[in-house]
């Protein structure tokens, strides 16, 4: 007993009382794998900042009242980030780089299709993709997330996400990914970590999607992504560590929640005076083989702009 108690410990095996979860559910596996590749793979950047947004908050305030629409501040942020996505394309990019023969390419994307995290009812969170956001107004941005949010209720995201699985295989197969195309494929199906029966995979592919439901388009990578936590928590306070890119994305903006603070400024005096302001805690995700920082420089000059001046958003 005392050899197999040695051996427990140094394979660091659950004791008697411990819980054990298999990575057997299709969202876990592909978050999993991807978030995981990712950071592995990325060489990753990220500054953490503070927006005073009071006055756009004000407008926002005074839009919603009027626009005659049901409208969030968190489509003004979404909004406020496509401006600044125009403004600083290269961030609006997938990246396809060998770092064994240390060459790739960085393809600028001409749409801006942004992923954006949401919860499902089981209380995990899986990302959507809003398409074609640079061509949007504020009114069908937002018509646009309430559309996904209520299809969301009406899919079966297993079984879309089954959808989505075959296309990534395929695509792993076709880059000469053999191994890893292999060893997903069996595990998927066979053993303690295995989500779906062949069987029952064939019939769902037959079986007619629901229309009113996502596709599974809709639940791939996107050009950048849009993380709100305090979206998901209305307690949250502070900054939104580096999350992992959504390969082969290079850029992602993350929010937190608003925070008061005591902020000095220079009264009509030219004395310093203290006001109570709103503040959003911003992180700024990027992958840093793009270049350095000056790529997203102009990304912030576009919304310290917006945020100066928020009357902006009536013309959005």
């Amino acid at each position: 007993m005392r050899e197999r108690k040695f051996l427990d410990v140094a394979l660091n095996k659950p004791e008697e009382g411990d819980k054990v979860e298999y990575f057997n559910n299709i969202k876990r596996r592909l978050n999993g794998y991807t978030l995981t590749s990712n950071q592995k793979d990325q060489p990753q950047a990220a500054y953490f900042y503070e927006i005073d947004v009071t006055d756009m908050w004000d407008e926002y305030k005074k839009l919603k009242e009027t626009c005659g629409y049901k409208l969030s501040f968190n489509t003004i942020l979404m909004m406020a980030m496509v401006e600044g996505l125009k403004a600083a394309p290269r961030l609006n990019a997938h990246i396809d780089f060998n770092y064994k023969r240390c060459c790739g390419t960085l393809t600028i994307k001409k749409h801006i299709d942004i992923a954006m995290p949401v919860m499902l009812d089981s209380g995990e969170t899986f990302p959507v993709k809003i398409c074609g956001c640079e061509e949007r107004d504020l009114q069908s941005l937002q018509r646009e997330i309430d559309d996904m949010t209520y299809r969301m209720k009406n899919t079966d995201v297993d079984r879309v996400l089954g959808d989505l699985v075959l296309p990534r295989m395929l695509g792993f197969l076709l880059k000469g990914k053999i191994s890893t195309t292999v060893a997903q494929g069996v595990a998927g199906v066979v053993g303690k970590h295995s989500f779906v029966k062949v069987g029952n995979l064939i019939k769902n592919m037959k079986k007619p999607r629901e229309e009113n439901s996502l596709k599974y388009y809709h639940l791939n990578e996107g050009t950048v992504c849009f993380s709100n936590w305090a979206g998901l928590y209305e307690g949250l306070r502070g900054f939104e560590t580096t999350s992992p890119l959504l390969y082969p994305q290079v850029f992602m903006m993350g929010v937190g929640g608003f925070v008061e603070k005591e902020v000095p400024f220079r009264n009509e005096k030219g004395e310093v005076d203290l006001a109570t302001k709103k503040m959003l805690p911003v992180t700024l995700t990027f992958d840093h083989r793009i270049g350095a920082f000056n790529d997203v420089i102009p990304f912030m000059k576009k919304m310290d702009e917006i945020f100066d001046n928020p009357t902006v958003i009536h013309q959005w």
